[in-house]
């Protein structure tokens, strides 16, 4: 499709990640529209808008990483600037939705923060959101306005498929709550599956983990949606290994990789760390070469174009498996074409 196509689309970039914006505008065929973002000494966000947006199908990208409550105000900012400059619709796209892990009351007096930003994006103006991979599905629920939840899982299969032997792998969860997305890939690989059970003494402090399956002789792949501090990520890897694994590898989403990461990665006995690029990670592979980022930015520039033409998003989810699973080229197309109409 040409770019005169999209010549309803304006796609913004904040400061957090503005990299993968220029893929998506690249995929798409458009420019990045311009405004001005900056942080003057009173710590104050300020933005300008700096072209047209009346009438306009606006997108603006800011993930959470880095400065997360810079980020947060930004994208606020920019969406409030675009509402009241009379856009037609206004989208977020935040490929790694921040405060995702205060999502409910776990003790007194805890407050759910992932419902707070919900709330502050709503009130901002913001009319849809796009992200991937939630911490929590429930997440979507604080929402009043409409939210694709995109998967990392056919990018994972398609590099597992291509880099990894399947034959002789496992997929291990590194936790009870992350053994949902680890039996998918597993089923979807039709490979065996393991977990462990952990228990914490403090967040972010793992003291002891169970593996409950055999790895002995398999190639361990460890998938989970985020890779904070890497302390479970790194004390799993070292079980598996003990555990008569041969090789470990660890697949996440979302690499935030904060604190001694770094280290504990280097440290821990695993091959190689795959994650995507919803957090920019330019600086962290420098500093660590078991580092390997999975482009993204093909699935959200797909959904982009899909939103702003009315299509099913759904469809799109279902063909990025087929393809993942390499099916032939002609089950392909009867399932696109089928697709269509749904």
């Amino acid at each position: 499709m040409t770019s005169a196509a999209y010549a309803s689309i304006k796609l913004f970039a904040g400061t957090s990640h503005p990299e993968l914006a220029h893929l998506i505008a690249k995929r798409l065929g458009i420019p990045l529209a311009r405004a001005t973002i900056l942080q003057p000494p009173s710590g104050e966000t300020k933005v300008t808008i700096t072209e047209s947006v009346r009438d306009y199908d606006v997108y603006i990208l800011n993930t959470g990483a880095g400065a997360v409550n810079t980020s947060l105000m930004e994208l606020c900012i920019m969406i409030h600037a675009c509402k009241i400059a009379s856009a037609r619709r206004i989208t977020a796209i935040i490929p790694h939705f921040p405060y995702a892990r205060q999502d409910k009351k776990d003790k007194s007096r805890a407050p759910i923060t992932a419902k707070l930003v919900a709330n502050m994006l709503r009130e901002a103006g913001c009319d849809h959101v796009i992200t991937m991979d939630l911490h929590a599905s429930q997440i979507q629920g604080f929402f009043d306005v409409p939210v694709d939840n995109l998967y990392a899982e056919p990018s994972m299969v398609h590099y597992i498929r291509n880099n990894i032997d399947v034959k002789n792998c496992v997929i291990v969860s590194p936790d009870a709550g992350g053994a949902k997305r680890a039996t998918s890939i597993a089923d979807r690989l039709n490979v065996e599956f393991a977990l462990f059970h952990k228990e914490r003494k403090k967040a972010n402090e793992v003291s002891r983990m169970v593996l409950v399956g055999s790895v002995t002789g398999k190639v361990a792949i460890l998938v989970d949606d985020m890779a904070d501090t890497c302390g479970t990520l790194g004390l799993a890897a070292r079980n598996l290994l003990e555990a008569g694994a041969t090789r470990v590898f660890a697949f996440v989403t979302h690499g935030i990789l904060s604190g001694p990461a770094i280290k504990v990665i280097n440290e821990s006995g695993m091959e190689k760390l795959v994650v995507t690029n919803t957090i920019p990670l330019a600086d962290k592979q420098s500093e660590c070469g078991k580092i390997e980022v999975i482009d993204v930015s093909h699935v959200l520039a797909e959904t982009i174009r899909r939103s702003h033409f009315g299509e099913s998003v759904v469809s799109m989810v279902f063909r990025c498996f087929l393809t993942s699973l390499r099916f032939a080229d002609w089950v392909f197309k009867v399932v696109s074409d089928f697709s269509c109409h749904l």
